[in-house]
């Protein structure tokens, strides 16, 4: 049997909320397979959080940015160990020149942005230094940008979370209230069509899975996952999510009404691990 540690459990538990001996059970089952333990707790129908791919590092300071013609924008994640050098204002502002450098050049990937040229020295040659200085580990951990006819950004207090949006018509209000939308409610896709098949496919299993493990007769379980499907493309794809400003409308009945021609082009969500 494969031999669980308490760490490992403990992960599992972060990630999907479960309690620990469910937790522990779901490893055993699965051969230490965190992966197919998150999936077995699902399917089990266990609490389990969402889990973000942009959701890396525990400690550090992310940061939006627009360019002066609103084009592009962008949102610079750099990782630290402790929340101590996270909220320090001389790291804060080193995050801060890293993005405006971004902005000034419209970088377009990180491995371009760590080549950047910053005060005489590469960026990943600063960040080097940083941990030398600070003595930490300071890494780049995510780099995100967007180009649109215009581009939104928005950053939630205490530099954790932040978001960028494209549109393809100017409107200051709706762009910033869309930016704020996507930071709150953490939508996978401006659109179901926009989910990726991998996904969906893997949300119908779970789907089924579920209506099998409560006793619903076969021929009822393609039916069952799709109207599951459905809920979680409400839940998870910003178009369909309620406006949080006024949940009697989803997002895309609110932008019918305010302008038809508006579209929302993409958007970007970068945030800190909870803890």
């Amino acid at each position: 049997m494969t031999n669980i540690t308490a760490a490992e459990v403990n992960q599992l538990r972060k990630q999907t909320g479960a309690g620990m001996m469910d937790c522990k059970n779901a490893l055993v089952e699965c051969d230490g397979d965190m992966e197919k333990a998150i999936d077995y707790l699902r399917k089990k129908g266990q609490k389990v959080a969402s889990k973000r791919a942009d959701r890396e590092s525990t400690e550090g300071v992310v940061i939006a940015k627009t360019s002066i013609d609103k084009t592009y924008a962008s949102v610079v994640m750099v990782n630290c160990e402790t929340d101590f050098v996270a909220k320090n204002q001389d790291f804060i502002n080193y995050v801060n020149s890293i993005a405006d450098l971004a902005i000034a050049n419209k970088v377009k990937s990180i491995d371009e942005l760590k080549e950047m040229d910053l005060n005489g020295r590469k960026v990943a040659d600063t960040i080097i230094d940083q941990t030398g200085i600070i003595g930490e580990k300071i890494e780049l951990g995510k780099f995100e940008i967007l180009e649109a006819t215009q581009v939104y950004a928005y950053n939630h207090q205490g530099n954790r979370l932040a978001t960028i949006l494209g549109l393809n018509i100017t409107s200051n209000q709706i762009g910033q209230e869309m930016a704020m939308q996507v930071a709150a409610m953490a939508p996978i896709a401006v659109d179901s069509s926009d989910v990726d098949p991998g996904v969906v496919e893997h949300e119908k299993e779970i789907g089924k899975e579920q209506a099998r493990l409560e006793g619903k007769p076969e021929e009822m379980l393609e039916k069952i996952a799709m109207g599951k499907l459905n809920k979680f493309f409400k839940e998870s794809t910003l178009l369909n999510q309620d406006f949080i400003r006024d949940t009697k409308k989803t997002v895309k009945q609110y932008l019918a009404e305010a302008n038809k021609d508006l579209k929302i082009t993409g958007f970007k969500r970068v945030m800190l691990d909870s803890k």
